[in-house]
């Protein structure tokens, strides 16, 4: 995630989660980089790679395209989950219809002069209309009818009915722009203005198979760019480049329902589900998947002005980047919300009458006699703001020694202001921490602050031996700073707001059994209070980055290269749940206290505290081959590489927001023995063949196939503070592998030539051609999604382990079957479809496209 990611030069990262901030058309695009390592000190904000874009421009002759695809449900293999051809019950089998499906894709792009040889255009437009559909599984429309049933009998005050559709449409809209204009100021200068536009909305967004249409969603994404540049031809030796760049994003999320509450049952935490947690009712943004804000504007500013100058053997650059952020803002839902959470489906209440009680919002007489809990959670303010500025200097030189030997050596320097300042408070305006001072609590023992050491050399040569010039030999060292993405303590900024924040003091007062703070700066309610914190010291993440490789052109037509790559990650980002009366006591009361367990509940509240000190390392060789002839083009990549960091507890969507285990007496321990292992995102080997076939009558065949060894994960107790045991042995970090990711994709066109200029070229796509389950490391992470006896799920009473000895063979669990193997307890998820939203061909089964494509 922690990529930079530029168009036109332009700043086009997400500081708030990483990854783009705005999507281009490819019709638009007229060649992209990625660089993955050995960049030069002008590539900055980043600790792993960089992708580079730049936009297409007019010229003197008009030039364009249009191209439409075409998806249906016709096209598309059934997803066996969710939609299964046929579904059996005591021998009689019912057909399911197939759930709808569509999609097309409509890209127009022109471009040409507005005055020949001073003035030009390029405009690209591209929009999606998809029409997808979660379909209920056979399983889930009986939980569905169930609840229906208990609301019908009057249980759910304010419900009286709860529809059960059998499928939720998912309409998924993107509209997607870009103009450029170009100008020839003289033979010195010259000018371009781009400006972009990408607005998105998705009905339904986080619906998944368990959960029903009341607990979506309607997203809503608007972002605009700006960007002009001017090259400036100073003499034949120095040129410079100025780039001026605006960008903006506003998107809103809004719930389906507004009822106050929602219900929660085990069937919609399963492994048929991703982002549900909730059953029936409003979206409580609970989960680390769908616990983002509903509220998000960003304002992002740029001047970079780079000046390049040769004299003699070096190449020398000089550069100056500032980014202004004075809007980097948003909100968490602050509305009032009562969360029930049942510890049986809604079959077993219908089945047990009286069991389940009367639901009221508000949690108000309670009465599930099974275990089930009821939560309250009062209106606030979730909103949070910051205003952050970043700048960057780099020079570097690039030095001819001899005409075989190339040295490129540079040096970097960025700073950030602001980063944890939010609503122009400091966290000492925190009632956190200004209660954690109150109480002696050393977990955050200082401010956090802006880290201004961020000095980054590089390092890098290129030498061709011999006299041939087609064998290269490559090295290079270089560091790499960036700031972490804010989502992940965005909760810290929130609790400085213009609601939350305090200057006043707070004090403990009191003795045994009278314990209390006193002061308006106390984040009072002991246990049933939850802080978040930045922690200190605040280091910015750096990686070091050691490269060495060999390329070697047999020919004209193939090459083959050999790298090794070398990524050492400090200072990476770790949240620490501190829980009162476990993991978090004050000092000031002592052990002697015959209330003591009390009175520190009582006083000392939950904080969750977000701190950079985590390590990791990457590995890898990467082998490349690269060849064409007349009919035949070919591209392969085969990587092997290990991915190693702490943290306990990992896996493919859990890594950024890694957590810390707790020791047996509760404590924390953040380096502690065995939480350091593999990734959620190693792959040991990963190959890609790409090629291009020109075969007789004209037609093209291209095909993209992937393959990946499984991905590690890791499955937790109940409440995620450790790994599971199996048969009385504790697993290690990640043990536990998914299954290999293989896929191929297919495209046949055939293009007819009309005259000089215009082509036309009709063609169908095939993902996923062999129908292949591809779940990944995409499989249930946690002990209660599992088919184990209901005892299992839990710690043991004396020990407070959770081991799981036995699984369940039949769906009642009334008959069990010893474990022998890991892979017993590995349960594939949802589709990653499901999860990562509208449009993706990864993780899906089957599906054809048809379409055609114009050009001129």
């Amino acid at each position: 995630m922690n990529n930079e990611l530029s168009v036109d030069g332009a700043d086009n990262s997400d500081d708030w989660i990483g990854g783009f901030l705005q999507n281009f058309s490819p019709d638009g695009i007229q060649e992209f980089a990625v660089r993955t390592s050995n960049e030069e000190a002008d590539t900055g904000w980043t600790t792993a790679g960089s992708v580079v874009i730049t936009t297409k421009h007019g010229t003197n002759d008009w030039h364009g395209d249009g191209a439409f695809y075409e998806r249906a449900a016709a096209l598309n293999a059934r997803f066996p989950i969710e939609n299964p051809a046929e579904t059996c019950t005591n021998g009689v089998c019912v057909y399911n219809p197939k759930q709808p499906f569509s999609r097309q894709n409509y890209v127009a792009t022109i471009g040409g002069p507005i005055v020949k040889n001073k003035v030009w255009f390029f405009t690209s437009f591209e929009t999606v209309q998809e029409d997808a559909s979660v379909a209920y599984s056979p399983p889930s429309m009986t939980q569905f009818n169930a609840l229906a049933q208990l609301a019908a009998q009057g249980l759910i005050t304010g419900v009286p009915s709860i529809a059960t559709p059998a499928f939720v449409p998912v309409p998924f809209r993107d509209y997607i722009g870009t103009v450029r204009f170009d100008w020839s100021q003289s033979s010195k200068s010259s000018w371009f203005l781009r400006t972009s536009e990408d607005s998105y909305t998705t009905n339904n967004a986080l619906v998944a198979q368990g959960t029903l249409p009341s607990t979506g969603l309607l997203t809503h994404n608007n972002y605009w760019n700006t960007a002009i540049s001017n090259t400036y031809t100073f003499n034949s030796n120095t040129v410079g480049n100025l780039v001026l760049d605006f960008s903006l994003l506003h998107l809103t999320q809004t719930r389906n329902s507004d009822l106050g509450f929602a219900l929660a049952f085990p069937f919609s935490s399963t492994a048929l589900t991703i982002s549900g947690f909730e059953t029936f009712g409003d979206n409580q943004f609970a989960t680390p998947i769908t616990l983002f804000p509903d509220l998000r504007n960003q304002q992002k500013y740029q001047f970079r002005y780079d000046l390049s100058h040769i004299v003699g053997a070096h190449s020398l650059k000089f550069g100056v980047d500032f980014i202004h952020e004075p809007v980097l803002s948003g909100a968490f839902p602050g509305t009032a919300e009562t969360l029930a959470s049942y510890v049986n489906n809604p079959t077993y209440y219908i089945q047990n009458p009286g069991v389940f009680g009367t639901f009221t919002p508000q949690c108000v007489n309670f009465t599930a006699s099974d275990g089930s809990t009821c939560s309250f959670t009062p209106a606030g303010d979730g909103s949070f703001s910051q205003n952050v500025q970043r700048l960057a200097l780099y020079a570097e030189d690039s030095w001819r020694v001899t005409p075989k030997l190339t040295v490129n050596y540079g040096l970097r320097y960025q700073n950030t202001w602001g980063l944890f300042t939010a609503s122009g408070r400091s966290q000492a305006d925190n009632a956190a921490y200004i209660t954690l001072q109150a109480l002696q609590i050393p977990v955050v023992p200082s401010l956090p602050h802006d880290y201004h050491k961020q000095i980054a050399p590089r390092l890098g040569f290129a030498y061709s031996p011999g006299g041939s010039g087609n064998t290269v030999i490559r090295a290079g060292f270089g560091m790499f700073y960036d700031d972490l993405a804010q989502n992940g303590w965005a909760t810290a900024f929130q609790g400085v707001n213009n609601t939350n924040y305090t200057t006043g003091p707070c004090i403990l007062t009191g003795g045994p059994g009278t314990y209390a703070l006193v002061g308006s700066g106390c984040l009072t309610g002991g246990s049933g209070a939850t802080g978040n914190l930045v922690g200190s010291p605040y280091k910015t993440p750096y990686a070091i980055h050691i490269t060495g490789g060999v390329q070697h052109a047999f020919n004209n037509q193939w090459l083959m290269s050999a790298d090794y790559v070398y990524e050492d990650g400090v200072h990476g980002y770790r949240a620490f749940p501190y829980t009162s009366g476990t993991n978090l006591f004050t000092p000031l009361i002592p052990t002697s206290d015959p209330s003591y367990v009390t009175d520190q509940a009582n006083v000392v509240p939950n904080v969750n505290v977000f701190q950079s000190d985590n390590r990791s390392k990457y590995n890898a060789l990467m082998l490349h081959v690269a060849g064409n002839t007349k009919r035949f083009n070919l591209v392969a990549n085969y990587t092997l590489s290990r991915a190693d960091t702490w943290g306990c507890l990992l896996g493919e969507l859990f890594d950024y927001v890694d957590g810390v285990c707790s020791l047996p007496n509760g404590q924390l321990n953040a380096f502690g023995p065995g939480d350091y292992g593999p990734s959620g995102e190693n792959v040991t080997s990963r190959f890609m063949l790409a090629f291009t076939v020109h075969i007789p009558g004209g037609f093209e065949v291209s095909s993209i196939n992937q393959f990946e060894s499984a991905r590690p994960i890791t499955i937790t107790n109940a409440d995620n503070t450790g790994r599971i045991y199996v048969n009385g042995v504790y697993t290690s970090l990640d043990e536990f592998r998914g299954t290999p990711y293989i896929q191929s994709d297919l495209r046949v066109t055939r293009p007819f030539k009309v005259n000089e200029r215009w082509t036309i070229l009709p063609f169908v796509e095939f993902f996923n051609l062999f129908n292949r389950n591809n779940p990944g490391a995409n499989y249930a992470v946690n002990v209660v999604q599992l088919p184990v006896p209901a005892a299992q799920m839990m710690p043991n009473p004396v020990t407070g382990i959770t081991n799981v000895t036995s699984v369940c063979t039949n769906p009642s669990c009334s008959q069990t079957a010893p474990i022998t193997s890991l892979n017993q307890l590995e349960i594939p998820e949802g589709a990653l479809g499901d999860f990562f939203g509208p449009g993706t061909t990864v993780g899906i089964p089957f599906a054809a496209q048809l379409g055609v494509r114009v050009t001129f």
